[in-house]
């Protein structure tokens, strides 16, 4: 596994720019959307939200999206698109849980794509995750399936090379989530270590809050 901190405020201006990716919050709001009853009274928090692909989908279905992320510059350029785009129901934090940031508030779903991977300590992160949903809340966390490191080029920042389903799956109901569900969201096609193209499988790991 790599070490350090990746800057993700460098990408921030780019990151858009890659098709796969784009296709992949499509993919994994559409799984989102039939594992969680989206309702327009439901306020969500997108842990990780980069750029807001996912973020603006989910506020499309939902009463209010909370955008959270560590880099300044990501929220910077959701920022931009919730201007463009009139999103009125869409907020934006800076959370670094690396400088002790602690998260907040209260939400019916908290949602989570594809970041996982880049935080060390998942079990406190769940455990966050679960004290600030409402009772019978729902948690959503979207990663890959446990991989060999080929995924991403560049491997710094990268803490985990995909996940276990089952080890998620224990981690949530250790974090207090009941009613756990793990099935398969989406794959991403693209080239290996070896340059031959390889389907990367994602999956969605769902639980409630207790009531």
């Amino acid at each position: 596994m790599a070490s350090g901190k990746r800057d993700f405020d460098l990408e921030a201006a780019t990151w858009d720019e890659e098709p796969r990716r784009v296709q992949l919050a499509k993919d994994l709001v559409r799984a989102i959307a039939e594992a969680v009853p989206l309702t327009p009274s439901m306020d969500i928090l997108d842990f990780g939200c980069g750029t807001g692909l996912v973020t603006l989908q989910l506020s499309e279905r939902v009463g209010r999206v909370t955008g959270v992320d560590g880099s300044q510059a990501m929220l910077d350029a959701l920022s931009s698109k919730i201007r463009s785009c009139q999103a009125c129901n869409v907020t934006t934090r800076r959370i670094d849980l690396d400088r002790g940031d602690v998260l907040d508030g209260s939400y019916d779903v908290v949602a989570s794509t594809m970041t996982p991977h880049h935080v060390w300590h998942i079990g406190p992160l769940l455990e966050q995750f679960a004290r600030i949903l409402k009772p019978g809340g729902c948690v959503c966390i979207a990663d890959l399936d446990l991989e060999n490191g080929e995924f991403h080029g560049n491997n710094e920042g990268v803490f985990h090379f995909g996940f276990e389903r089952s080890g998620i799956g224990q981690q949530l109901v250790k974090a207090g989530f009941v009613d756990v569900n793990c099935k398969t969201a989406a794959e991403v096609v693209k080239p290996g270590a070896d340059g031959q193209m390889r389907a990367f499988p994602v999956f969605l790991a769902t639980g409630r809050s207790a009531p």
